[in-house]
């Protein structure tokens, strides 16, 4: 079967199972949210000061990783070494539009400078077009970059896609050999909602990551993600989240709140993002 015949059948067979079972028991106190937790800070204004806090509060609270910019990256894994949290990093970011030969030349750059975990942005043009030989290319140009140095997140913005779209994608990253999926960049029309990460749980199967990012701001949130199967959550609001801080008001989770929330409900800080 050819990869374009297979994608189209992985995603027949999972849009005509949409419906997600129970997540199984788990233990969602505030502090056990840590392990799930990359801190970050992707602002391109960002300060080393700035960067050095947030390195700082993943040590405290014993976060998966800290997510940064390159140029950051030597700096980060100095900061954290032999702390248990990975230097993680973005490749292609925000628009995901580089070569395949740039991306894999990034990660072999910032692997080499104490990376440990890479998120990459896939070509979501690509993804438009249909080109789905170029986004597996893409894609595999990292993995194979990365191969037994890093993990490999595949951020695919779920805000710009359909569902159609959205498992394709995920059914190309786990056949190109990539650790995770992720929903967004946070810095496009919207975040990670519940019925995303949930769809690309479902697509992936139990054994690969699925990464929510863009909008996860308390602990109210992030429960709902990781009930929804995300193993990993990309937020800035780390240090809330294991505080248990919870909403203000009623967010419905709508992953639209870039800039401000489309409801009015909530009164969003962008710093947040």
């Amino acid at each position: 079967m050819n990869l374009d015949a297979l994608i189209q059948q992985i995603t027949e067979e999972v849009i005509a199972k949409l419906s997600v079972g129970n997540a199984p028991a788990e233990d969602y106190s505030p502090a056990s949210l840590a392990k799930y937790i990359d801190h970050t800070l992707l602002k391109p204004e960002a300060s080393l000061e700035q960067i050095r806090k947030v390195c700082d509060e993943a040590k405290k609270y014993h976060f998966a990783s800290v997510c940064v910019n390159p140029s950051y990256i030597e700096f980060v894994a100095q900061q954290l070494e032999g702390s248990g949290v990975k230097p993680c990093v973005v490749i292609g970011f925000p628009l995901g539009a580089t070569l395949p030969e740039v991306k894999a030349a990034e990660t072999s750059a910032v692997i080499g400078l104490g990376a440990k975990e890479v998120d990459m942005v896939v070509n979501i043009g690509a993804i438009k077009s249909g080109d789905w030989h170029l986004v597996k290319r893409d894609i595999e140009a990292v993995v194979n970059a990365a191969k037994g140095r890093a993990l490999v997140k595949v951020i695919i913005e779920t805000c710009l896609l359909t569902d159609e779209e959205k498992v394709k994608v995920c059914t190309i990253a786990k056949l190109a050999g990539a650790d995770f999926v992720k929903t967004s960049t946070g810095f496009s029309t919207g975040g990670a909602t519940v019925e995303d990460v949930a769809l690309m749980r479902r697509t992936v199967g139990p054994a690969m990551g699925v990464k929510a990012s863009g909008g996860v701001r308390d602990y109210d949130s992030a429960v709902a993600m990781i009930k929804a199967g995300a193993t990993r959550l990309g937020t800035s609001s780390g240090v809330k989240i294991v505080q248990g801080a919870s909403a203000q008001s009623n967010c419905v989770n709508c992953g639209r709140c870039k800039g401000g929330c489309p409801t009015g409900n909530v009164v969003i800080n962008k710093n947040d993002y």
